[in-house]
């Protein structure tokens, strides 16, 4: 393979991929059952402010890990390397199941609910999916370049609806910063510690960059991408849900899964909502394309060492078995899952896997281990990500099952393959 055909992602295409990962179906569902366990919309904004300073930590710190460590395969590679070849095939595995397959099936039924048709229920989703394995599975070019004016598109009609909200605002439409609403029973640590986990999704693509570096222009490409990709999504969230639970009376939207489009019909009526639902569909499409490309390197990586089948190694000219593979799974979880039962296994789940990879900076094998100032970003990353996830299970145990589930299930193919 030449250089040419083997790195093509540069810097927009890499910043791109990460801002498509990260804007999908989180940031659209989630502060509705956020306000509705906080009660105040500031505490809302200010879990979200959080939340974006905790993914900038981590999108440094991942940074720090492609530098050395610059291939493909992720949180797989990260941690077969630095850590154990164990720990590595169950990261891989909590790619396979929730990374990619559960995310891209979040995203497709946010998006069909999002976009009512007259089609029988999930059939949209699944041409979603179909969809995404046609721009990502025969052309790896094509889809790039189908990709990235998506991803502009989107982001010239996010920042468009952010306008009109505010000139509502300025025109003293806004009344959810006058209004409040009962909070969830508990106390606030847990209940802001579970509020954190479901806005961690919203995050989780900070690290997209990383599944492609293989195919990256240089690792400080991949590097700088994912901070530039995170601070502008971090502004652009904390803009979208200033209007979600400012605008709109904070008892119209609690609890609402639909809170960008409850928000857009208070802003400026029914026909501005209807295009709002478009721009959303749009956001969800792009999120699935881009987990369609990024996913299936982790498999490809993980078959090149033995632990999946050669097929699914990622040739010239061939990406299609791994593509194909994402999207099998994924067609299962939206047959059988819903918006609001994958919230919280996914949140869990895919921040404590990120987790374990940056804790590979601090505990790893010593030429991945980092010092001096370097350790900031990955100790913030590591300490507020475990304390968000202990704070969520205490406030509800049972939100840990299917984490647990996943991490089991991967230890017994583990044992199976050895």
């Amino acid at each position: 393979m030449t250089r040419t055909e083997g790195r093509v992602f540069g810097f927009w295409t890499l910043t791109f991929l990460v801002i498509a990962n990260m804007i999908g179906a989180g940031v659209f569902t989630t502060s509705g059952f956020t306000l509705a366990a906080l009660g105040d919309p500031r505490m809302v904004l200010l879990a979200w402010l959080i939340g974006g300073v905790i993914a900038l930590s981590g999108a440094i710190s991942y940074g720090q890990l492609v530098c050395r460590i610059p291939v493909s395969g992720g949180e797989y590679v990260f941690l077969s390397q630095a850590a154990h070849p164990f720990a590595g095939f169950v990261a891989g595995w909590v790619s396979l199941l929730a990374g990619f397959s559960g995310a891209i099936a979040f995203a497709a039924v946010t998006l069909e609910a999002y976009l009512p048709s007259p089609l029988p229920p999930k059939s949209l989703a699944l041409l979603v999916v179909l969809l995404g394995v046609l721009a990502h599975g025969l052309n790896r070019k094509a889809g790039t370049i189908a990709q990235n004016s998506a991803v502009l598109l989107k982001l010239v009609l996010l920042l468009a609806f952010v306008g009109v909200s505010a000139w509502a605002f300025l025109s003293g439409k806004w009344e959810g910063a006058r209004s409040a609403t009962d909070a969830a029973t508990g106390s606030l640590p847990l209940l802001f510690g579970q509020a954190l986990v479901w806005i961690s999704l919203s995050y989780s693509g900070f690290n997209a960059g990383v599944y492609v570096a293989g195919e990256a222009t240089s690792a400080r490409t991949v590097a700088r991408a994912m901070v530039v990709g995170t601070a502008v999504v971090t502004g652009i969230y904390l803009l979208l849900n200033a209007v979600f639970v400012l605008g709109p009376p904070a008892a119209l939207v609690t609890g609402q899964a639909d809170i960008a489009a409850v928000a857009a019909e208070w802003v400026g009526g029914e026909p501005f909502a209807r295009l709002v639902r478009l721009v959303i569909a749009l956001a969800l499409f792009t999120s699935v394309l881009s987990m369609m490309m990024a996913g299936p390197r982790v498999y490809s990586r993980m078959a090149e060492d033995g632990l999946l089948p050669g097929v699914l190694v990622i040739r010239p000219g061939r990406t299609w078995p791994p593509v194909v593979l994402q999207a099998a799974l994924a067609i299962v979880l939206i047959l059988i899952g819903t918006v609001q039962s994958l919230l919280g296994y996914l949140g869990l789940t895919l921040s404590l896997c990120a987790a374990a990879s940056v804790a590979c900076l601090l505990w790893g094998k010593r030429d991945v281990r980092v010092r001096g100032w370097a350790i900031l970003a990955p100790a913030v990353f590591v300490s507020a990500t475990l304390l968000s996830a202990v704070l969520l299970v205490l406030r509800d145990p049972w939100q840990a099952l299917g984490t647990v589930i996943t991490v089991v299930l991967g230890v017994g193919a583990y044992g199976l393959k050895r």
